[in-house]
């Protein structure tokens, strides 16, 4: 968490909470080297549907459909 000093935090409020909503991540605005406030970001509303929710935070490696060539319990070979 990246942490700044009250006369930096005055001098660049502005690019700071554009960094902010970019990154997602917090800062700590300090006072004599003591923390005195937190700038974060709020949480967006999320939409009602799962539906491309993780878009571009899942990856996929190998291929997830085929057979595991392995026995369910479901599957019985003495059945």
């Amino acid at each position: 968490m990246k942490t700044v000093n009250t006369s930096e935090f005055k001098t660049q409020c502005l690019q700071l909470m554009d960094d902010v909503v970019k990154s997602g991540d917090s800062i700590v605005i300090t006072r004599d080297g003591q923390p005195i406030a937190r700038l974060c970001p709020i949480a967006s509303k999320q939409s009602a549907t799962l539906v491309g929710r993780h878009k571009g935070e899942i990856r996929i490696v190998g291929d997830i459909v085929a057979s595991l060539d392995e026995l369910w319990d479901a599957e019985c070979s003495s059945c």
